[in-house]
C-alpha cells in the first residue's frame, strides 16, 4: 500500500474521482486534498497542500489534476523537494520516475480519458528511480532547492 495525495481543481475533478476510485481499489491509501465539485477554484490551492504533504512524508507520491496539467506542476514545483512531472501517456510516466524520480505526477483531464489516466498513473506507481547517472542530476534538482531556501533565508533576515 502507498499512501498518495490526491488533489484536483474544477477541470480535473471528475477525473481525480475516477482516480481516487481506481487508487482504493488497488489497495492505496488516498489523502484527498479536493476540490470536492467542478465549482471554478485556482489550482495552487489544492496543488500545494498536496506538494507539502509529499514533501513533508504525509504522503509518498501525489497526483494531481487540472485541465492540462500544466498550471498544477508549475504550482506543485514550487515547493521545495517536489519533483512534479507532466505525463500524457505511459512511456513519459516511466520516465519521468525512472530518469527525474518524480514524486508527483500532473494529469490533464481535458486531453487524458479515465481509461489512458489510470494506465498512466499505473505505469508511474510501478516504476523506480534509476539512479546511477540520474542521481547526480535528480541531485541537482536538491541543491537548487536548497539555494533557493538560503536566499529566502537571507532576504528575511534583512
Amino acid at each position: 500500500m502507498v499512501v498518495i495525495a490526491l488533489g484536483a481543481d474544477h477541470a480535473g475533478f471528475t477525473l481525480k474521482q475516477d482516480l481516487k476510485a481506481w487508487l482504493i481499489g488497488h489497495g492505496h491509501r488516498v489523502l484527498d486534498f479536493g476540490t470536492h465539485s467542478t465549482d471554478s477554484v485556482d489550482y495552487p490551492d489544492f496543488a500545494t497542500p498536496v506538494a507539502r504533504s509529499v514533501r513533508g512524508g504525509d504522503a509518498a507520491l501525489g497526483v494531481l489534476v487540472c485541465g492540462s496539467g500544466i498550471g498544477m506542476a508549475m504550482a506543485a514545483n514550487k515547493v521545495a523537494g517536489v519533483r512534479a512531472a507532466v505525463a500524457g501517456d505511459v512511456g513519459t510516466a516511466r520516465l519521468s520516475r525512472q530518469h527525474n524520480d518524480a514524486n508527483v505526477l500532473a494529469l490533464g483531464a481535458r486531453s487524458t480519458s479515465p481509461e489512458q489516466a489510470t494506465a498512466i498513473v499505473e505505469a508511474w506507481l510501478e516504476t523506480p528511480f534509476e539512479g546511477g547517472r540520474h542521481a547526480r542530476r535528480v541531485g541537482k534538482l536538491a541543491e537548487l532547492d536548497e539555494a533557493r531556501k538560503e536566499k529566502a533565508a537571507d532576504a528575511a533576515a534583512r
